[in-house]
C-alpha cells in the first residue's frame, strides 16, 4: 500500500522526516527518489536534525557516502546519482547492517542490491513549493511506521 503526503514547503518535508525519525529502528533503510531539486536532501536534513546531528547536511554526490555518528544513532547518507549501476563490490550492503539508519538518495541506481525490507519514498514536484511525497513500505516494520506517522 502506498501512503501519500502533501508538502507545501521545506518545513513540511522536514516535519515528515522528523516524524519518521521518531519511529526509527536499527538497520532502517530509507530510499529517496525524485528529480533534481525535489527535496531529497531536505528530507535528510530533517531526519538528521531530529536525530540530534548538528553537522551541515549536504548531498554526498562526490563522496557517495557520508557518515554521521554524533546523533542518537548513526546516520549513513548515500547519494548514488553518479554511480551509474556500478554498486557491486564497494560495500554499500555492509551499511544496511551497521545498527544505524541508511538513507539513500537516487536509490533506483542500485535497486539490485537494496534490501527487501525498506521504505521507498518518491518525491514528485508539483510546483516551486509543492511536492507529493509517496511512501511505499516493504516489510511489516515499515508498514507499522507508515501507519503511525501518516
Amino acid at each position: 500500500m502506498d501512503y501519500k503526503y502533501a508538502s507545501s514547503s521545506v518545513e513540511d518535508t522536514m516535519e515528515l522526516a522528523e516524524n519518521i525519525e521518531s519511529e526509527k529502528f536499527a538497520n532502517m533503510v530509507i530510499c529517496l527518489d525524485g528529480e533534481l531539486g525535489s527535496g531529497k536532501t531536505i528530507f535528510v536534513k530533517g531526519f538528521a536534525k531530529a536525530l540530534g546531528i548538528e553537522d551541515n547536511i549536504t548531498s554526498p554526490t562526490f563522496n557517495l557516502i557520508k557518515e554521521y555518528e554524533n546523533g542518537e544513532m548513526p546516520l549513513y547518507h548515500m547519494d548514488m546519482y553518479r554511480l551509474e549501476g556500478k554498486a557491486q563490490d564497494i560495500g554499500i550492503e555492509d551499511y544496511f547492517k551497521k545498527n544505524g539508519v541508511t538513507i539513500i538518495e537516487w536509490s533506483e541506481m542500485i535497486s539490485d542490491i537494496l534490501p527487501t525490507e525498506r521504505l521507498d519514498i518518491k518525491i514528485k514536484v508539483i510546483d516551486e513549493n509543492k511536492r507529493v511525497i509517496v511512501l511505499k513500505p516493504y516489510g511489516e516494520q515499515y508498514e507499522k511506521l507508515c501507519d503511525s506517522v501518516l
